[in-house]
């Protein structure tokens, strides 16, 4: 995993054909800071090497083809960032920065990379099929390798009959669309002067965009939001949304080209953004979330009512069946992501692989995967966090949970890792999490990223094994050094396990169920999954997603609609029922029956939050706290 991040400047760039709503002419939006705050905010995400490189395009008179540039180090530590007013107009600027926490691959590796042709990458992401990366190597230097091979033709109607010198030869958007993982990527392509930008289908690499406006022409996009410097409490509150006005925003799943060229009529950098169509049909299935049993036949849906009320899955029916497929699916998926071949052989001393653990339905199946698919001599750590000590829903489920683990999996060692926190002495790492969750701007986002960023630093304490000493003998602080963090993201979106989702079946039977699952699937990349890397990422982790994978997106799609979730049936019996037939399978009956509780009512920071903002739940109930954005010189005061 990496941050990464670019800066342009010298270029008129336009946006006509993206069809941006936000961008304004008479927008404000501006913010100053420093390469420094910049490169502070990727190293925490990548703390294992940070590397910077800068592009200059001198402008001349004859074509853009013809012109070169060179390539230098850039360590200008005091250089800000500010409207770019001071870049000479005869050069076009790029800078690119990369941090890498290396996961992946026998030698270490420095972003940017730049191969024989000159062509420059910065990338954030995992391969897990589509483009062949052999066991001794590195995502990055395979996709490097992938992307030189690619033609030159700027054209969106690109086909693979491009003749590139006399060879065809595929396209950019034919590469990236073959990628199986999470990935946000920023290259340079040399031999036709364009930039190459994007993140995956699902959005599960966060990058943020600042569209150039007549106030600040600079385009850039970044993994992550820097704190500036030069930031005081006003145009803190502006930077985090509060406002209205927002000078980052994510930048939408999909692949973008930036083509430079020089205008003749005024000698001038000029380029135009287009977004390009994925190339891979069944990524293009995927994105549209289509399924094709919705709603089901009478006789169809007696079965699946009597199959939900029955004890016992009947490990010949039909439906026992399907929950199988899903089993499989997630067990490859765990495996892609968790093996040893695919981890950097550095890491392979200490405990590889956490798990954010509630120790509810999602983070039990994630849990119980994960001891089947790693290495036995490995612990595993499972990370939970409260805001009410041992008294949170969370807590206590996860020592049930942990239990449990241990019934089924009883050679395992589990190791619990208790992250107590008090949201009122949680002053500076408010503000890191403010900037971190930046753009999204309300309390619950707050709450959310409060909670998943103090998982991801795993720090806490465990409880020694011994039946002679008092409970507080026991505890023992402890930092999980895991750098992999297993997320249960998506499981809701797709099994139907959100409240609104219950909400909607009653009021527009299936067909409304299934709108309303497609609709929170083609937006988890803006409400969720940027939000969630970058708080986790701040600590030097990276999440995974096993529930995201392409192949269990395609698997849960293939089965009906009433197979995968029964929402005549109460909460924690219907609501993802393919799931729950799962953890059955998996030995996990306890975990098959809990109900849905989100992370921040089950740690209980949403009440401390509710308490502190708005004086009581209840009030903070009325004023639907939870969608309220946030007035942080209120709030840190």
């Amino acid at each position: 995993m990496c941050g990464i991040a670019l800066l342009v400047s010298g270029i008129r760039i336009g946006l006509s054909s993206l069809n941006l709503d936000s961008i304004s002419s008479s927008s404000k939006s501006h913010l100053v800071f420093s390469v420094d705050d910049l490169k502070a905010a990727l190293q925490r995400r990548g703390p294992d090497s940070l590397g910077t490189m800068k592009l200059l395009l001198p402008l001349h008179s004859n074509s853009s083809n013809s012109t070169n540039y060179r390539v230098s180090s850039f360590n200008e530590e005091s250089h800000v960032l500010d409207n770019g007013s001071d870049m000479p107009e005869s050069f076009a600027e790029f800078v690119f920065l990369g941090a890498t926490l290396q996961l992946r691959g026998v030698s270490p590796v420095c972003q940017p990379l730049m191969d024989s042709s000159r062509n420059v990458l910065v990338y954030n992401g995992e391969i897990f099929g589509g483009i062949e990366v052999g066991i001794d190597k590195n995502d990055t230097e395979s996709l490097m390798q992938s992307l030189g091979n690619c033609c030159s033709c700027r054209s969106q109607e690109h086909r693979t009959t491009c003749d590139f010198n006399g060879q065809a030869k595929g396209s950019i958007v034919d590469v990236l669309s073959v990628i199986k993982g999470p990935w946000a990527i920023i290259y340079w392509q040399e031999s036709s002067k364009t930039l190459w930008f994007g993140r995956d289908a699902f959005g599960r690499r966060s990058l943020l965009v600042h569209w150039p406006t007549m106030e600040d022409p600079r385009f850039l996009l970044s993994s992550v939001s820097p704190t500036s410097s030069r930031l005081q409490d006003s145009s803190f509150e502006v930077e985090n949304g509060s406002s209205g006005i927002k000078f980052w925003e994510e930048l939408s799943c999909g692949i973008y080209s930036m083509s430079v060229d020089v205008k003749k009529s005024d000698g001038s950098f000029h380029s135009e953004i287009k977004k390009h169509e994925w190339t891979n049909a069944m990524l293009k299935e995927l994105i549209e979330w289509e399924r094709a049993s919705i709603e089901p036949k009478p006789a169809e849906l007696n079965f699946s009512h009597s199959r939900t009320s029955s004890a016992e899955l009947d490990i010949n029916s039909s439906s026992s069946v399907l929950a199988q497929n899903v089993l499989t699916a997630l067990r490859e998926s765990m495996l892609r992501r968790i093996s040893l071949y695919n981890i950097y052989q550095a890491l392979r001393e200490t405990v590889p692989v956490a798990v954010l653990f509630s120790g509810g339905l999602d983070s039990m199946i994630i849990a119980a995967l994960l001891d089947q698919c790693l290495d036995p001599n490995y612990e595993i750590d499972l990370l939970n966090v409260s805001f009410d000590g041992e008294s949170a829903p969370d807590r206590i489920s996860a020592k049930t949970g942990l239990n449990e683990l241990r019934r089924v999996a009883p050679l395992r060692r589990w190791r619990l890792v208790h992250i107590d926190a008090d949201l009122s002495k949680l002053t500076w790492e408010t503000k890191r999490v403010l900037s971190l969750i930046n753009p999204a701007n309300t309390y619950m986002d707050l709450n959310i990223g409060i909670a998943l960023w103090l998982a991801a630093r795993g720090e806490g304490w465990i409880c020694k094994e011994s039946n002679n000493e008092t409970d507080e003998d026991k505890r023992v602080n402890y930092t999980s050094r895991a750098r992999i963090l297993l997320v249960g993201s998506g499981a809701d979106e797709q099994c139907a396990g959100y409240g609104r989702h219950k909400t909607k079946y009653r009021h527009d039977s299936w067909l409304g169920l299934h709108k309303e699952m497609k609709l929170d699937m083609q937006r988890i990349w803006k409400r969720n999954l940027g939000r969630d890397d970058r708080c986790i990422a701040d600590s030097g982790k990276e999440a995974r997603f096993p529930f995201l994978d392409e192949d269990i997106i395609r698997t849960l799609l293939d089965i009906p609609l009433w197979e995968v979730a029964d929402l005549d049936q109460p909460s924690g019996k219907g609501d993802k029922k393919i799931l729950r037939e799962v953890a059955h399978m998996l030995g996990l009956h306890n975990a098959a029956i809990l109900p849905k509780r989100a992370i921040q009512f089950g740690s209980r920071i949403a009440r401390e939050s509710n308490r502190k903002n708005f004086g009581s739940n209840r009030a903070a109930n009325q004023a639907s706290a939870g969608s309220v954005v946030i007035n942080v010189q209120s709030y840190l005061s």
